[in-house]
């Protein structure tokens, strides 16, 4: 009879989650994501971000 380890089995599971789950839906970063624009930080930022050399980096604005 095989022995399965349970810790083992929950050391090896995964779960996706993103922010919007994380984020209750009443949080003022909410409010603030709905009343701000925050496009502009893409042209603050342009000059630190490289196109087309190493790897691609995290949206600037998340």
């Amino acid at each position: 009879m095989l022995t399965i380890n349970k810790d083992k089995i929950r050391r090896e599971q995964v779960e996706f989650i993103s922010v919007d789950q994380l984020v209750p839906e009443d949080h003022l970063v909410r409010k603030i994501e709905k009343a701000i624009n925050f496009d502009f930080i893409y042209d603050l930022v342009k000059d630190m971000y490289c196109l087309n050399n190493g790897r691609p980096s995290i949206d600037p604005v998340v």
